[in-house]
């Protein structure tokens, strides 16, 4: 087998939209049919998002904490937030349901799709309507004879909406997350007091009009109305 065809192997076939084979316990399936949505197609400002720990006095190899990482990946998610693999797991073309945590103890269900996965990362691209628009990295690589788990993120917001949150407290929100994910993997391989950093740049600042129809997809106005639809009266037939 030729080193192309070996890479092509770690990519996801290219989909038109977004399928879920099996829907499980306690998720809700609202990316059925969606697209996938990179940087490129959001609506807010473009950030890169860095959050890296060091393993410290851990002799684990970068394969084998990504082995560890994608095994258990939903158990290193904060408390309040539920990742929904597939049955197969982290594997390129999989489609994976997200409960997040959202504002005023709101769920958001949405999900993403690993795009690409080998053994020492993976990266996960958001559907229509997500809270941005973008790529998730998760890795693994040795620096200065120390193995680093890191976590990059490229995005947009993909709605005015979703970009007036994120400025109201939505940044530091998603920032946590992903260092609160980090030291919850970093302590279960067993490092005893992990620290964690980050690095947040702003690669463009503009703002692209031309994409506030994403707002229409917003998983934050449809999980809204998916939460209070049991709570509407009941019409009753007349007799």
């Amino acid at each position: 087998m030729s080193e192309i065809s070996r890479d092509a192997a770690h990519w996801a076939q290219p989909v038109s939209t977004l399928h879920v084979e099996h829907v499980p316990e306690g998720a809700l399936n609202l990316v059925e049919g969606k697209r996938l949505l990179g940087p490129v197609q959001g609506f807010g400002q473009m950030w890169q998002k860095t959050h890296r720990v060091r393993l410290e006095g851990l002799a684990l190899s970068p394969v084998e904490v990504m082995s560890t990482w994608k095994e258990h990946f939903p158990e290193f998610w904060p408390e309040g937030s539920d990742f929904y693999p597939s049955l197969t797991g982290i594997e390129p073309g999989e489609v994976a349901l997200i409960k997040a945590a959202g504002p005023a103890g709101l769920k958001l269900s949405t999900g993403v799709m690993v795009v690409y996965a080998d053994d020492e990362s993976f990266t996960e691209m958001t559907p229509e309507g997500h809270m941005f628009a973008g790529w998730i990295t998760f890795s693994a690589h040795e620096q200065d004879a120390v193995t680093v788990a890191q976590a990059q993120v490229l995005m947009r917001a993909q709605d005015p909406l979703t970009e007036l949150g994120l400025a109201l407290g939505g940044h530091r929100m998603e920032n946590r997350f992903w260092e609160g994910t980090l030291a919850n993997l970093a302590t279960y391989l067993g490092v005893a007091q992990p620290a964690v950093e980050s690095q947040v740049i702003c690669v463009d600042r503009r703002r692209q009009w031309s994409k506030v129809g994403n707002i229409r997809h917003s998983v934050a106005i449809r999980s809204m109305l998916h939460a209070l639809r049991p709570r509407l009266p009941r019409r009753h037939p007349a007799g």
